[in-house]
């Protein structure tokens, strides 16, 4: 039996910041070697940031990435690390360096790339080919795979075990959305358990653009069990040890982990581990699991945290209404940057009920926020007059609701640009899907935090938030949803309540089922027909609408790519 130290390096990357992102795995890879590790395992593209999309095609990247990497294996020592780049040769592959010793040790390219959802990896890499090569590592044979190769049965860590590995790394760039850690930790002990293999699975944090990567890095045992647990959306490193037996005896014992293949080349890197069996046994972390409001409401402040920060906002602004759509924003915002950093605008007009400034201010009391008030009626009654003219005989309709709204947008980017501070827009999934929304108003803005939260969800997340410290009024929750842009106006008039309307939606948008298969599965006909017909017909909203966190398995935007023009119903 071999004892293998192995830090499992969870860090923050910022897409095209090579500098510093190798300046980071420098400093987390001392900080491994100094705890005696054995080997130290960073992220998928670390060096560059994942998905850097199409920076790609510029070569002056590519060889920028290959400098970068090159100042990270200088700064090796003992305790080798699997760090991931893109690598060059004829063609671009999305790879793995093993590092030690000042050098790179050996190159390992991705096989399965993955082209769904939110990935488009075939656009830039090419696949990895033959056989990948073993590394000793402290003595232990290492094999090294990326990411989508864990998702195939039959993929690089199978051939890997087959062929002698003990201990398989797998560097991750894996987006978030609610439920994917079960789904992950199930197929990761399948693998483990299928290849006979120690597997160390580690995933990247940090928001961006659309995507959060929520970390959860895990080790399972040979036998599929989970023996170590990173938390998730926290940066940080964690060592663990892990007593390898040699492999052949479970595929001896238990014919069903044969599998005939040729041993694989094996580097040497180092022959010896650091400690004996006889040593100290470091005690593995295992993080909770979180709930399900937890999870998103963290993904929601870590997206929205980084790209303020990353982008290089000082502070924010968002309209409140005291309604419940606005309230959860400004809490994930305050979690988010801190309340220095959040700043609230109540815009009451005509039809504005008193309680709907009244809860902003109480909102933003309990948030320690600024708060001020611009009222938008001499702006809505100059519009008014503006085009009476041109409205002459005209009954009133969405026209005029739609202008206060426009006007809020408008104060609200007035605001961005003499203060300089990003405007969060404050829509929900729901609304956008039917497109429930003002173009040019609501959905002004820089970053949409809520964009694929459906108003259940956003209704639930609230009172989580609450059970934590009771920072939304408790009227926010009770009260019926409003725009409030006509007198005694609620969203069930235009609108199913949305407990009827999200599974509906879910259906539709995320299971992609036509409208003939929901009235077949017991939907009401002509709802269903109003309902898809409300959502084909906003995509041309959506596509003009910013970037936000995606917490679903398919978000509007990178996931569902539908034509504006399209007639098929």
């Amino acid at each position: 039996m071999t004892r293998l130290r192995v830090a499992l390096c969870q860090i923050d990357p910022v897409v095209g910041d090579l500098g510093a992102n190798a300046a980071k795995i420098i400093e987390v890879l001392g900080a491994a070697e100094d705890a005696g590790c054995d080997l130290a395992v960073f992220t998928e593209l670390a060096i560059t940031g994942y998905p850097p999309e199409d920076l790609v095609l510029k070569p002056g990247f590519v060889a920028d990435n290959q400098a970068a990497l090159a100042k990270v294996a200088a700064a090796s020592g003992r305790c080798a690390a699997v760090v991931g780049f893109i690598d060059e040769d004829v063609d671009l592959y999305n790879a793995a360096a093993v590092c030690a010793f000042g050098e790179v040790q050996g190159v390992y390219h991705k096989q399965e790339l993955p082209n769904y959802s939110v990935f488009d990896e075939k656009r830039y890499f090419a696949p990895g080919r033959g056989a990948a090569q073993l590394w000793s590592i402290g003595g232990v044979r290492v094999g090294v795979s990326i990411c989508e190769d864990a998702w195939s049965p039959d993929g690089p860590i199978a051939s890997q075990g087959a062929a002698g590995a003990e201990l398989v790394v797998n560097i991750n760039g894996s987006p978030y959305y609610a439920d994917r850690m079960l789904e992950r930790r199930q197929m990761l002990a399948t693998r483990a358990a299928d290849a006979s293999v120690h597997l160390v699975y580690v995933n990247q944090i940090g928001g961006q653009d659309e995507l959060v990567f929520d970390g959860g890095s895990m080790v399972f045992d040979p036998t599929g069990k989970m023996v170590a647990a990173m938390p998730q959306f926290v940066e940080g490193m964690a060592v663990v040890d892990l007593d390898v037996r040699p492999v052949y005896r479970k595929r001896l014992l238990d014919p069903r982990g044969r599998r005939a293949a040729a041993p694989l080349p094996c580097g040497e890197v180092t022959a010896e581990p650091r400690h004996s069996t006889d040593s100290p046994h470091l005690a593995a972390p295992m993080a909770a699991i979180l709930t399900p409001e937890e999870e998103v409401y963290n993904a929601l402040v870590l997206g929205t945290r980084d790209y303020v920060d990353k982008n290089g906002f000082s502070h924010v602004v968002i309209g409140l209404s005291g309604g419940i759509d606005s309230s959860i924003v400004a809490a994930v915002a305050v979690d988010a940057l801190g309340p220095e950093r959040v700043h609230g605008v109540g815009m009451p007009s005509r039809y504005s009920s008193d309680h709907s400034l009244s809860d902003a201010e109480d909102l933003a009391g309990r948030l320690g926020i600024d708060f001020r008030a611009v009222p938008i009626e001499p702006a809505h009654a100059a519009f008014v007059d503006m085009l009476a003219g041109s409205f002459a005989g005209l009954p009133e309709d969405l026209t005029e609701e739609n202008l206060q709204s426009r006007i809020r947008g408008v104060i609200l980017m007035a605001l961005s640009n003499k203060m300089g501070w990003l405007v969060l827009t404050t829509g929900n999934k729901s609304e956008a899907a039917v497109g429930y929304s003002t173009l040019y108003g609501d959905t002004a803005g820089g970053f949409a935090v809520i964009k694929d939260v459906p108003k259940t969800l956003v209704y639930r997340l609230c009172r989580w938030r609450n059970e934590q410290s009771e920072v939304i009024p408790p009227g926010v929750l009770t009260k019926p949803p409003s725009a409030e842009l006509r007198p005694d106006q609620r969203d069930d008039q235009s609108l199913p309540p949305y407990e009827v309307l999200d599974p509906i939606l879910e259906a539709y948008v995320e299971a992609d089922m036509t409208a003939g298969e929901l009235v077949a599965a017991g939907y009401d006909e002509e709802l269903v027909r109003r309902l898809v017909r409300l959502v084909d017909v906003a995509e041309y909203k959506r596509r003009q609408t910013p970037p936000g966190v995606r917490v679903t398995p398919k978000a509007f935007g990178k996931d569902r790519r539908v034509p504006i023009t399209n007639r098929y119903r």
